[in-house]
């Protein structure tokens, strides 16, 4: 990509209405546009960091064994009676259409999917299975904040498993916790990210989020400071003591939950009646589970721990270029080595964002490649050149370093 292109311009000043860092960042940076509060356009450079982010959770999902599908935003009524979140639920959006008939905009979709099983569902023999999708989901948020951390209109992965037994739920939710370890590890948050213990309402003892410590956060989790496994504030009123290992110190952190996973039992099944028949020809209620990841709110959890006072440092996973190619001079010799480059690398199938503007100078492009925080900066000047070299360093690290041009490519793959 030539940056000259880009649909998006980074901005100098700090934006008056920036809520948190990621906000401002992002918007500085034209990673994101805001159209109002709570709703956001993902520009070129933030769509290409929210489809790397989708393509680790698809990843993940399908080998956990799920299967993806892609089920409607606009729900009929009915299904929301059923389950009594029609009039429960406060963060609905309900449209109504032609006739008078009302609809609901999907917060989440398990007056959706279940039914849906419901046609496929016959016997044991039909399961366990799983389903999931990647979807816009629209909540009426009282308090929009936070930029993409707090959002009306989002995207999320929801991810339903069905079972026969409770020992197939409990092992499988297991499977998906560490599942979920696995995914934040890879888009750079594993370290600051928290299995916390929420409660898990009439069909467990416990739920679980994952809290991503962050001063944006709105959420307190409490850090057992021996087994490090935390529990929010409502949990905490109930258990002054750790779950796991019965330890009395905690650590208070602000957090902002990334995702969760909870057991559903027959809570979603019980009002569509969703059963199958077991062994012995009897009737029985599928149990289900339910396991959310908001994607946006990883983007923004990802810049709010990975930043410093000059801009974004983007995970190599999630990042939207892997190097971020810049010309000091617009010399004959450094235009055509910076263009050969630049072809070069793309042909190994290296991402690579290429700042050919002439009109800028060498400390308005530094600043800028700095605030889009590209994991490597590579710099072709009339001095690199006499040593046949570019100027490379990391977005994460104070010092560069000469590079021989034939060894680049080697070195970013």
């Amino acid at each position: 990509m030539l940056q000259s292109k880009l649909f998006c311009k980074t901005q100098k000043e700090k934006s008056a209405d920036s809520s948190s860092v990621s906000h401002d960042l992002l918007v500085r940076a034209g990673f994101v546009d805001q159209l109002m509060a709570g709703v956001y356009t993902y520009m070129p450079l933030g769509f290409k960091v929210l489809q790397k982010v989708e393509c680790i959770i698809r990843e993940e999902m399908e080998k956990a064994g799920g299967q993806e599908i892609l089920m409607p935003v606009l729900h009929p009524k009915e299904n929301w009676e059923k389950t009594g979140r029609w009039d429960s639920l406060d963060i609905l959006f309900k449209v109504k259409g032609g006739g008078e008939k009302e609809y609901a905009l999907g917060p989440t979709h398990e007056e959706v999917v279940s039914p849906l099983a419901k046609k496929f569902v016959l016997s044991y023999k039909d399961l366990p299975f799983s389903v999931f999708q990647i979807q816009t989901k629209f909540r009426d948020e009282l308090r929009a904040k936070s930029g993409i951390l707090r959002t009306r209109e989002f995207l999320m992965k929801d991810f339903y498993s069905f079972h026969s037994d409770q020992s197939d739920l409990d092992k499988f939710y297991d499977k998906m916790a560490k599942v979920y370890a696995n995914i934040f590890k890879r888009a750079g948050i594993g370290k600051q990210t928290y299995q916390t213990l929420a409660s898990g309402g009439s069909f467990s003892k416990y739920s679980d989020e994952f809290q991503t410590v962050t001063e944006a956060g709105e959420d307190i989790i409490y850090v057992c400071s021996k087994c490090k496994i935390a529990i929010n504030r409502e949990i905490k009123e109930e258990n002054q003591f750790c779950p796991k290992c019965k330890n009395s110190e905690f650590e208070t952190k602000k957090s902002v939950e990334v995702g969760n996973i909870f057991k559903l039992g027959t809570k979603y099944s019980a009002p569509f009646d969703l059963k199958f028949r077991d062994k012995d020809g009897i009737e029985k209620p599928v149990l289900m589970g339910c396991y959310g990841i908001g994607l946006g709110r990883v983007l923004g959890a990802v810049v709010e721990i990975s930043h410093d006072e000059k801009g974004i440092i983007w995970p190599a996973e999630i990042a939207p270029f892997s190097a971020h190619l810049i010309q000091i001079e617009n010399t004959p010799k450094v235009l055509k080595t910076a263009q050969k480059l630049y072809t070069d690398l793309q042909k190994e199938n290296i991402e690579i964002l290429y700042d050919e503007r002439q009109d800028k100078t060498a400390g308005e492009k530094f600043a800028d490649a700095d605030l889009m925080g590209i994991p490597y900066r590579i710099v072709v000047s009339e001095r690199t050149l006499k040593q046949d070299s570019v100027e490379l360093k990391e977005r994460s690290k104070s010092s560069a370093k000469l590079v021989k041009i034939k060894q680049l490519s080697k070195i970013l793959k």
